[in-house]
């Protein structure tokens, strides 16, 4: 027999029809509750079996003590930097932090099981896309939430701009004088590969440079979507078996790009004489490479995001903050035309 699951605030406060922040008020006795509201909390409460944990009483108190970090990975370079940004911007807010991995296939379920736990004082989410019942979870929490890498129109946010960022590797490989180009994909089409790709696309058109499909490859490694060095190592042996290489390839991230140039330079191909290659996010590492990259600013958003949160809980700041951050080209030798 399977065990049952833990029943959490927010399904008592859902079975209620209240805020999660009503039940804890009512948990802690709270004078500030109807008589009619108590009693439909302490009802469902019962039906439920709930047995309320300590964190469920912190709410009621209004002062955040938890910032739960939800993000996809925490193994990956890209993902670190906005950490490294947020841990050293946090110190002074008195915050424990909790980092909570969704998972790269499905992170906006992930996001929602987090959810139903009901433990986070503030959020801070990375690179998580807000569907409906994503919004419907957050709301329902009444806590501070911050958004870095996607964006909606109710809460804070630092949207990264993907588009422009593969506008700019195309337009630049361009630049270079390259005629042929080609792209490695992540196994799982996202919403931030989508966008890479299209800004890539349009700037190949833009210069009628031709389109061909066959250089636009994958590796077989599915690991955290595809963005990893093995699927970018994968990707450059398509081409080999393949018998065909583009003059110039633009990586979806810094770590297929890390792989690719491995396997570049183990097939006995130079980098830029016989393929230039280029990544994205600017990792630290590329800059040991000498490979071109485009920068988001991770950590500096990270920082900025974190400040934004304190502003929230120290002034109860009601304002959106909706920023879209815009990238920039880091040239370096990977891509100079010889």
């Amino acid at each position: 027999m399977a065990p049952q699951k833990k029943i959490t605030i927010y399904q008592v406060a859902q079975r209620a029809g209240v805020a999660i922040s009503t039940v804890s008020r009512v948990l802690n006795n709270s004078p500030n509750v109807s008589q009619a509201t108590k009693d439909k909390v302490d009802q469902a409460i019962k039906e439920l079996n709930f047995r309320p944990q300590v964190s469920a009483r912190k709410l009621a108190s209004r002062k955040p003590q938890m910032l739960a970090i939800a993000v996809p990975s925490f193994t990956t370079p890209y993902y670190n930097e906005v950490l490294k940004g947020v841990k050293d911007e946090i110190g002074d807010l008195d915050l424990d932090i909790v980092i909570y991995n969704t998972g790269s296939k499905n992170p906006e379920e992930g996001i929602e099981n987090f959810f139903n736990r009901g433990t986070a004082d503030t959020v801070i989410t990375i690179s998580i896309d807000i569907n409906d019942d994503v919004h419907q979870k957050l709301q329902s929490s009444e806590i501070p939430i911050v958004l870095i890498g996607s964006s909606h129109p109710m809460y804070n946010f630092y949207e990264l701009n993907n588009q422009l960022g593969g506008s700019i590797a195309g337009e630049h490989l361009i630049e270079q004088g390259f005629k042929t180009l080609g792209m490695i994909l992540p196994a799982i089409n996202t919403k931030t590969s989508l966008l890479r790709y299209n800004g890539f696309i349009n700037a190949m058109k833009k210069h009628d440079i031709p389109v061909d499909e066959k250089f636009f490859v994958r590796g077989e490694s599915k690991k955290h979507a595809g963005f990893t060095e093995e699927a970018g190592f994968e990707a450059i042996y398509e081409y080999e078996k393949m018998g065909e290489y583009p003059e110039a390839i633009f990586c979806s991230n810094d770590t297929q790009a890390i792989g690719a140039y491995h396997a570049i330079s183990k097939l006995g191909l130079r980098i830029p004489e016989d393929i230039a290659i280029m990544g994205y996010d600017n990792i630290k590492f590329t800059k040991y490479l000498d490979l071109t990259t485009v920068d988001q600013k991770m950590y500096s958003v990270g920082v900025e995001a974190t400040k934004r949160l304190a502003q929230i809980i120290r002034n109860n700041d009601q304002h959106k903050v909706q920023k879209t951050i815009d990238p920039v080209l880091i040239p370096r030798g990977s891509t100079k035309r010889v």
